[in-house]
């Protein structure tokens, strides 16, 4: 992170001294992409590997453990090369003296990177050097935010408090107001994780929601809640209908029945549609990230080689399928008037994909920086995404993969997508959502620990760490992340789908492989004439205000006269 070798730090070495075998070693090469070597002296703390160098105007490197995703060995003679390759997707290079001394930092850097116990990680050490104006952990209380999201037929329960109806549910949701706690309970149990349909997103301009649950656990004998299905029909106006837009594929869904899992029968569920809109699994898109940043680090691609990796990686399709789902869903609330209940089979990952999504489309506030937070943390943060099991590998993990996936990477490409075909119509730019992507894999921040609000609170994160929100939201940070093209546009926006009109995330992907000086400077002349225009504007309306400000006295003057 950058802003690392800036503060001010309490390593708390003790904590770690038997896991370091060797501290510091000289004479040690740096080697990076696009960058001039750097030898220096090599140092590992509990929590950072860190180069420093007495060449004039050297950068250091400060590189946390937890953004290591692994490390690869080499020695010729008594010389070690270390590989070290990140979870930001930078492969970097250490030169060592001595064959002790590399294995030393290379087991250490293993074991610091894979750290069991949460409170050795970074976070709770970590003090920071800018002024915490605004507490982030306090800026998106639930009962504020969900009081602007819903109308007068909605109520927010605590039903779920203690957790025990649905453990990755946050312990305030908002339900149907005709709907009573003891029924949403009944439901939870008829929801596989006891996630029972909660409100996402209600859309005041025709009076239609977006929903979210896990499967229905109807089983092969095609088991029914009466609950779950008053809570369901509570949702709709009456005589209006629903989709339910399924992301699986119709035999994932039918498989899922035989296992205990399901869909809502139409018979049961008579106001309800169900559509199926497959949309692969976690798994798949780990394989697909895999492949991807594979094809971008391969130096000796031709053009066709390249081109012929980037489409077998299948990432780019994975972004067309979210997308598409997405606008669907736009669609069935904005153009038909209908609301919509979107679930896979937890409803921990692609339906958190497509619910945020489609409130990028549909609500301007979040293409806000508070706002975008904001949905961040209802719908992935509160809504029990398990950060700390999709984000514990990248795409460079040579151990097998557990439950790692790049579901989250995946949703902030789709917005990447969105927000190059409307430039204008996003307060932040492209670096806030690679900000984003960085913090959730490897962070001093503790925003993104843990896989729900459960385990937060039993770790107490909010008095025990900085949220993220803090340090994004001061002042002299947040002038990084706005568009200076911004112009607040209150409509829809409705993202093509067309393969010429997605692109591969370069500004993410290949930001370690190619030179981007050349762009960076014309954004800066973008923003210093951007900035020039805003201040002839203000001079303008400054001079205009003078003018009748004049012509009155004038006017006031002339009946004097009279």
């Amino acid at each position: 992170m950058n802003t690392s070798h800036t503060e001010v730090v309490e390593f708390h070495e003790m904590e770690f001294v038997e896991l370091i075998k060797t501290p510091k070693v000289d004479g040690v090469v740096l080697h990076r992409p696009l960058c001039p070597r750097i030898e220096g002296t090599l140092c590992v703390t509990g929590h950072h590997l860190i180069l420093s160098s007495r060449q004039k105007n050297a950068e250091e490197l400060w590189l946390l453990h937890s953004g290591v995703d692994s490390i690869e060995k080499k020695f010729v003679g008594s010389m070690g090369y270390l590989t070290v390759k990140c979870k930001d997707f930078r492969v970097i290079r250490l030169d060592i003296p001595g064959m002790e001394e590399c294995l030393n930092i290379a087991s250490s850097i293993e074991v610091l990177s894979s750290l069991d116990t949460i409170t050795l990680t970074y976070p709770f050490f970590f003090r920071p050097m800018f002024d915490v104006i605004e507490d982030g952990w306090q800026a998106f209380p639930p009962e504020t935010e969900f009081g602007r999201l819903f109308g007068e037929d909605w109520r927010i329960s605590y039903v779920n408090k203690d957790y025990k109806v649905c453990p990755s549910y946050p312990s305030a949701v908002v339900v149907p107001k005709s709907i009573d706690d003891t029924t949403l309970t009944k439901s939870g149990a008829f929801r596989q994780g006891g996630r029972f349909p909660v409100l996402s997103y209600f859309h005041a301009a025709n009076d239609t929601s977006i929903l979210r649950s896990s499967q229905p656990l109807t089983g092969p004998n095609g088991r029914r809640c009466k609950s779950d299905e008053q809570l369901l029909n509570a949702t709709l106006r009456p005589g209006k209908r629903g989709y339910i837009i399924d992301t699986r594929a119709p035999n994932v869904a039918a498989n899922a029945k035989a296992r205990g899992g399901g869909v809502e029968p139409e018979v049961h569920y008579p106001q309800w549609r169900r559509i199926h809109k497959p949309v692969e699994r976690w798994n798949a898109l780990q394989d697909s990230l895999v492949r991807l940043v594979e094809a971008c680090q391969d130096p000796n691609s031709s053009m066709d080689k390249w081109l012929s990796k980037l489409e077998a990686s299948n990432w780019l399709t994975h972004v067309k399928d979210i997308l598409t789902t997405a606008c669907l869903a736009a669609q069935c609330i904005d153009r038909e008037g209908a609301s919509v209940l979107v679930h896979g089979s937890e409803g921990i990952d692609t339906t958190l994909q497509v619910t945020s999504l489609t409130q990028i489309i549909l609500n301007p506030d979040c293409r806000t920086v508070r706002g975008f937070e904001a949905l961040v943390e209802r719908e992935w943060l509160q809504a029990g995404h398990p950060f700390a099991d999709r984000c514990a590998k990248s795409a460079h993990s040579t151990s097998k993969q557990k439950f790692e996936s790049p579901i989250f990477l995946l949703f902030l490409d789709c917005v990447f997508q969105v927000y190059q075909q409307f430039p204008c119509s996003f307060e932040f730019n492209e670096q806030f959502l690679v900000l984003l992507f960085e913090h959730s894999y490897a962070s001093q921040f503790g925003t993104f620990l843990c896989n729900n609000e459960c385990d937060r609170k039993k770790v107490k994160l909010q008095t025990k760490t900085v949220s993220l929100w803090s340090y994004v939201n001061s002042p002299e940070m947040l002038r990084t992340y706005l568009n200076p093209l911004y112009e607040p546009n209150n409509g829809v926006v409705w993202p093509s789908v067309a393969p010429q009109s997605l692109q591969l995330w370069s500004g993410l992907f290949l930001r370690w492989e190619t030179n981007k000086s050349a762009e960076d400077a014309a954004w800066q002349e973008v923003i210093h004439i951007r900035h020039h225009n805003k201040e002839l504007k203000s001079k303008v309306t400054k001079l205009r205000r003078q003018l009748e400000e004049l012509q009155r006295e004038a006017r006031d003057a002339n009946l004097l006269e009279e």
